[in-house]
Parts: C-alpha cells; sequence; structure tokens
C-alpha cells in the first residue's frame, strides 16, 4: 500500500515537470507577429539604405515583417537607449553604433551599454572619408592642413553628429596635426550632405553617404579611413598613407535588450545571418564600399566589452570626457 502511494506521488511530481515542457512544446514559435528595428540615423543614408535591406531579408527569414523606424539624433545611441524601456521579448532591437561604447564617459546615464543590451549580431562597418565640394580650392590633404594651419578654427567641417566615429577620428587627426577645426554636427549622412552642397560648410567626414555627389563631381575626396584604399576611390590616399597612423571602421550590429531568452537571441542571430548572405544585402553594401562584418552573438559581447575599454581612453586623450 505504501509503494503504491509512493509511485503514484512519483508520477504526479514528474507529470508537474512535464508540464512546463508541454507548454513550451505548445507556445507559439517566435516571433508572432512584427519585429521592429530602430535605426540611428535618417531616411536616405547609407544606414538606412543597407538596414532596410538587411531587415527585407531578415523578415523572410522569419516569417514575420521587420519593419526599420529611424530614430537619428545623439551621435547615434537614441535606439539603444529606447532598448532600455522596452520589453525583453525580442520584438525591439536596436542598431548599435560605436558611439553607444562612448556614452558613460560623455553623458550621465542611468544604464551601462554591455550588460544591458543583449548582442545579436554584428553585420558590417562603415568606409569613412574627408571631402570637399569639387569647387573648393582645397584640393587635397596638404591643402587642408595648410588652410587649418593658417586660419586656426575657420576651416568648418561637418560631421554625423558630436561624439560619432567622424567627429571623434577628425578631432584625434587634428589633434596629431596641431590644427583647430570648427566642428558642426548634423543628424545623419543625408542631412550632412545637404548641408556640403548648400555651401553652409567648407568640408565633412562622413561614411561613403557621399559616393554619389563624388561620382556626380560635385564633391573631392581628400582621404579614407580604411587599412586600404576605396575601390570605388582610388585616388584617395589612405590616413596611414598621409603619415597617420589612424585606421577607423566603425563596426555596427544589432542589439536587443537585456535578458531577451537566449533561444530568441538566436532565432534573431540566425534570421540576420542568413540575410547577410543574400545577394541584394550585399550589393547594397557595395554602394558605399561597406563590406560584411560578422560576430556571433558571443563574438559581438566580448567586441563590446573591449570596445566600451578603448573608447574610454579616446574620450580622454580628446579631453571630451564629462566631469567627475
Amino acid at each position: 500500500m505504501h509503494r503504491r502511494h509512493l509511485l503514484q506521488g512519483a508520477a504526479g511530481i514528474l507529470g508537474a515537470a512535464a508540464l512546463p515542457f508541454a507548454h513550451a512544446q505548445n507556445a507559439p514559435a517566435f516571433p508572432t507577429r512584427p519585429v521592429k528595428l530602430v535605426i540611428a540615423f535618417p531616411a536616405g543614408g547609407p544606414t538606412d539604405i543597407t538596414m532596410r535591406q538587411l531587415a527585407e531579408n531578415a523578415g523572410k527569414a522569419l516569417g514575420q515583417p521587420v519593419i526599420v523606424e529611424n530614430k537619428p539624433g545623439a551621435g547615434g545611441t537614441l535606439p539603444a537607449q529606447q532598448l532600455q524601456s522596452s520589453p525583453a521579448d525580442g520584438y525591439t532591437l536596436a542598431q548599435i553604433p560605436l558611439g553607444v561604447f562612448r556614452l558613460p564617459y560623455t553623458t550621465k546615464i542611468n544604464w551601462d551599454p554591455v550588460k544591458d543590451i543583449s548582442y545579436v549580431i554584428n553585420v558590417t562597418g562603415y568606409a569613412f572619408g574627408i571631402v570637399v565640394p569639387a569647387d573648393s580650392p582645397i584640393k587635397n590633404w596638404s591643402d587642408f592642413v595648410a588652410y587649418a594651419k593658417a586660419n586656426p578654427g575657420k576651416l568648418s567641417y561637418g560631421s554625423t553628429g558630436t561624439m560619432t566615429s567622424p567627429h571623434l577620428t577628425t578631432e584625434l587627426v587634428a589633434q596629431r596635426l596641431g590644427i583647430q577645426l570648427n566642428h558642426v554636427p548634423y543628424k545623419g549622412s543625408a542631412d550632412l550632405m545637404q548641408a556640403i552642397m548648400g555651401g553652409h560648410i567648407m568640408a565633412a567626414a562622413d561614411s561613403t553617404g557621399f559616393a554619389q555627389q563624388v561620382e556626380a563631381g560635385k564633391l573631392r575626396v581628400l582621404n579614407t579611413w580604411g587599412d586600404q584604399r576605396l575601390a570605388k576611390f582610388p585616388d584617395a590616399p589612405t590616413l596611414k598613407e598621409l603619415g597617420l597612423d589612424v585606421v577607423q571602421n566603425s563596426p555596427f550590429g544589432i542589439g536587443a535588450p537585456r535578458g531577451t531568452p537566449p533561444e530568441v537571441v538566436k532565432r534573431l542571430h540566425d534570421a540576420f545571418k542568413t540575410a547577410m548572405e543574400d545577394p541584394a544585402y550585399l550589393q547594397a553594401l557595395g554602394r558605399y564600399d561597406m563590406l560584411p562584418n560578422y560576430m556571433s552573438s558571443a563574438q559581438y559581447t566580448r567586441f563590446a566589452q573591449d570596445t566600451f575599454s578603448r573608447e574610454k581612453a579616446l574620450i580622454e586623450k580628446l579631453g571630451l570626457a564629462k566631469p567627475g
């Protein structure tokens, strides 16, 4: 009798233990509705155009649309901030530009860019350079430096925002050359190109959102910032060739809110990895001399940790760290 009760009790415990498994088996697979991907720069620029293609491809892999929402400003950090108030269910994702890792050193925030984001996948990075109008008296980099030295603080250049890679890299270059420039921030490449084409600034530091205007003969490239010259602009020297030991390609990827379930992160990772391999995405990247730069969730998390430390040193070197 006692043995039968024990067996019945064991069966009851096993049955109860099986309930969550049965529930998990019956739960609808993620995603059951559209996923939102928040982009850090305005519509019409290289980030927007390439990420919309990636989102379209990922939507096919997920079986639900991936809807792009543009949230420009604050040096590209607004999407990451939005993750802090979004449910950790995988339905809100954000582009994570490099500026996110600089945020705590320059602004008072109550969240941690490394610990408070689930890093899903890194997808690409930017090709950068400095351009001037085609009719500018500044014909090459030597002219740029000579003008800046002769006119301290008068050579105006635009970037895609304060504390973005174009801004900080240009300031690092200026510091090394002993020149003082006049920085004018914009919300993204589309706004920046309108400003330089309209004669509001003398130069622009940008990702290759300037490619179309250069090819149309309206802008001239003075330098590019990769390890090697860009195929699209073979006459433009790299910063390394100009004697500056600087390479900047600013990798970026996709993050989700902290605490997003691992199986959801994996589903998103796999869908976006498939999306990266689609020829339409590679073609979109090629328009801006951008290359695929895949990092898995684990690799991307390590990259976030390393970058967070490295950016602190850059901010301090430029004297831009917040007081206290």
